[in-house]
């Protein structure tokens, strides 16, 4: 029996009348992945560039999303062609591909993403979960169709390149990383920094003027809401483990940091 697909994250992009909103998973953990995807968040980014995330687990958050209407993007660690084939082979149908700074480098991570001749990602349909084993109809001439691929652009270079990026065939969406792209301007942890914030504009500008679907990092609420009304397309708001990390902090903030009642001076 035939079976369908997912929409991809390009197709839920041409189809939103909003910016879409997402957070990080970084845990590495299904179950935490079922949780925020049930939060009603448009989004996920499952990471595997800076979570403990390998193969394994992130077939196993794909599984646990999948029941949800937040569609999930996998952060590949680099644009290694053998983890790209891997990871789309998973199931995985939206990549984020990081460190993406000239309009060549996007162009050898889209010939990752196709199957030859306008690529070379290794055909292993019949194997893997991404056709469903073949129970997927025409999976192979249509996979172009079942794969949206965005670039993040984090160097001083590739703020320079945005434009020639966004206009590779086959990029759907431009990410930036304030994080890297703050250590590339010299500025490593002030990714609020005013000359990060206006690097990060001139990528949404450069994007947006391409016609392609741009993103952007923005944990501090002031500066995701700063970088929407500059008309980013999607943007991610926080993370998991940030989340525990604050919301831990705080537990122990109220309860053990504390004076114990009676027993001031």
């Amino acid at each position: 029996m035939p079976l369908p697909l997912s929409p991809t994250f390009r197709a839920a992009l041409a189809a939103a009348d909003r910016p879409l909103v997402g957070m990080w998973v970084c845990s590495g953990s299904p179950v935490v992945a079922e949780i925020c995807a049930g939060a009603g968040l448009d989004w996920l980014l499952v990471d595997m560039e800076h979570g403990p995330n390998g193969l394994g687990s992130v077939l196993a958050q794909l599984q646990a999303v999948a029941a949800y209407p937040a569609t999930p993007v996998v952060r590949v660690p680099s644009d290694d062609a053998v983890v790209i084939k891997q990871v789309l082979d998973l199931g995985a149908q939206n990549l984020l591909v990081p460190m993406v700074s000239s309009a060549a480098d996007a162009e050898r991570v889209v010939r990752a993403v196709r199957y030859p001749p306008r690529g070379v990602r290794g055909v292993g349909s019949a194997l893997a979960r991404s056709a469903r084993w073949n129970r997927v109809e025409g999976y192979l001439a249509d996979a172009d169709d079942h794969v949206s691929l965005v670039v993040q652009v984090e160097t001083a270079a590739g703020v320079d390149a945005a434009a020639a990026i966004a206009r590779v065939d086959g990029v759907d969406g431009v990410l930036v990383g304030p994080s890297d792209l703050a250590a590339s301007l010299g500025l490593l942890g002030q990714q609020t920094h005013p000359d990060v914030t206006a690097a990060a504009r001139r990528v949404l500008d450069a994007v947006a003027g391409v016609g392609v679907p741009v993103g952007v990092n923005a944990f501090d609420p002031a500066v995701a809401d700063a970088y929407l009304a500059a008309g980013a397309s999607f943007v991610i708001v926080g993370a998991d483990v940030t989340l525990l990390a604050r919301g831990s902090d705080a537990l122990a903030a109220r309860f053990v940091d504390r004076t114990p009642p009676g027993r001031g001076a």
